[in-house]
């Protein structure tokens, strides 16, 4: 959730100092970090992951203090999923320790959540809410290196899209630093702020997206 706080902070501040950029523009990142599904995945990981986990698979810290009560999230309709999220556990059948959070949360809130829980089995789909939340600034909106921050740093982040890089390079280089792997230390331990199931759902989206003739 910090994380995710401090790069929409991060893109807001941006935004709102105009800075010049080195290929987005102020609109497609406001247009990238304004998606529903992205405000929802902020909402889940806020209100649901520390009961359902960041997968919403029901491994989770606070998993155990609810003795063989299933937390795994199932694939439901929109509407399932408002009612619950709404009225509780115990409006559809389902466990008393499911909470209302109408009272709680706003409208545009528990649409938002309802929006990320359509894509929750999806860990390309997660791992792009990730990358939203969190990367976009420095990266760009098309992993392509071209954030709107990205003339701030020498050297600049790299087109992700073109990286030679595998899958556990990503993954190391996401959690431990870049400094950590012998590059940038502009680079931060993620590792601090995201949990290894997010990291592979992140390192899933990056790999989904490599395009090796998009260049360097």
């Amino acid at each position: 959730m910090e994380a995710a706080i401090k790069g929409l902070g991060l893109a807001l501040a941006v935004l709102a100092a105009g800075t010049a950029a080195a290929g987005d523009s102020r609109e497609a990142v406001e247009k990238a970090i304004s998606k529903q599904v992205v405000r929802g995945g902020i909402v889940f990981k806020t209100y649901c992951t520390l009961c359902h986990g960041p997968r919403g698979d029901g491994t989770a810290r606070a998993s155990k203090l609810y003795g063989q009560a299933n937390l795994r999230i199932q694939a439901r309709d929109p509407e399932y999923y408002e009612t619950i999220i709404r009225k509780g556990g115990a409006a559809v059948g389902r466990s008393e320790f499911m909470p209302p959070w109408e009272g709680e949360l706003s409208e545009e809130q528990i649409s938002d959540v309802v929006a990320y829980l359509t894509v929750l089995g999806d860990q390309i789909r997660r791992g792009e809410v990730l990358y939203k939340t969190n990367c976009i600034l420095c990266h760009g909106v098309n992993a392509d290196g071209k954030g709107r921050a990205a003339r701030l740093y020498d050297p600049p982040p790299p087109n992700l899209r073109a990286s030679d890089k595998n899958a556990e390079y990503k993954r190391m280089i996401i959690k431990l630093g870049g400094e950590a792997m012998g590059r940038s230390p502009v680079m931060p331990v993620w590792g601090l702020e995201l949990t290894d199931q997010e990291i592979d759902d992140l390192v899933a989206y990056l790999e989904s997206i490599k395009d090796p003739g998009a260049g360097s």
